[in-house]
């Protein structure tokens, strides 16, 4: 039951403490959480975002600190930053031709891009994607004509939807694939591509290895984010697809780095 009575310090405490414990919230959430306005929450995270604890998001917050060592489950990730990843996942799909045999990691950005390529003909999609699966086969079972093939690596199941580990790692290193389109825990220009999860890191680097070309879409919240564990440096992406909100300096970094910097403007 909400406790309406907590001051002000007290569920800005709590908020912080699930924050960290998940590593993202949404509004919606700690609104029925607290049971108190959208704009009181809004307010608890300015706060906490004056004190550099969390940054602010569309929809909702994210930790900030230390290198992450936890990363937010599917669905909290998926209520955050949702016109950006329509956005970003728009441009990628333009990059998939069809019958081509595309890669697609775990990840909410992904499984945007993922709902972009029913319609393509003849596509192959490699994946070690939970969430991404049960797309397509949703797709199949309601009768879609242009479903693309799906090859799932298998593997462990992480708190993102992700299969990694040795058995998805090995499958993987007997592919080769046209593009691979990958999501990002995190973004840095000295740490590269990171994620939280070591097994995960692991299964990336193959996903990147067996790919003929590899884009990275990657919203502007990613960037200075460091996980644990570095899967690749900026140097081995071919083409980076973020948002306009990313700052300058952070564009010139990747501009110099990556093959291809795309920047799209930010939906909504």
């Amino acid at each position: 039951m909400a406790d309406q009575s907590l001051l002000a310090p007290q569920r800005q405490a709590l908020i912080l403490e699930a924050i960290r414990k998940a590593g993202a919230v949404r509004v919606a959430e700690l609104v029925e959480q607290f049971g108190v306005s959208d704009m009181t929450i809004r307010r608890d995270l300015d706060a906490l975002v004056r004190q550099g604890d969390v940054r602010k998001v569309h929809g909702g917050a994210i930790a900030v600190g230390t290198a992450s060592t936890d990363e937010p489950g599917f669905d909290v990730k998926s209520g955050l930053e949702e016109s950006t990843k329509a956005a970003l996942a728009d441009a990628a799909a333009q990059r998939v031709e069809p019958g081509s045999v595309v890669a697609l990691s775990a990840g909410t950005t992904t499984y945007a891009v993922a709902s972009r390529l029913l319609e393509v003909p003849g596509l192959t999609v490699v994946t070690n994607s939970l969430r991404i699966a049960d797309l397509l086969w949703a797709a199949e079972s309601d009768g879609a004509e242009t479903v693309p093939s799906l090859l799932l690596t298998g593997g462990a199941p992480t708190r993102s939807a992700a299969l990694v580990g040795a058995l998805a790692d090995q499958t993987i290193r007997t592919l080769h694939v046209d593009l691979l389109i990958l999501g990002v825990h995190g973004v840095s220009e000295q740490a590269g591509l990171t994620t939280p999860n070591l097994a995960e890191a692991q299964t990336n680097r193959a996903l990147i290895a067996s790919a003929r070309r590899t884009v990275v879409v990657a919203d502007h919240t990613k960037w200075g984010v460091v996980g644990l564990s570095s899967f690749a440096a900026l140097t081995e992406v071919d083409c980076f697809i973020t948002d306009d909100a990313l700052p300058a300096a952070a564009r010139n970094a990747l501009a110099e780095a990556v093959g291809e910097l795309v920047v799209v403007p930010a939906a909504g």
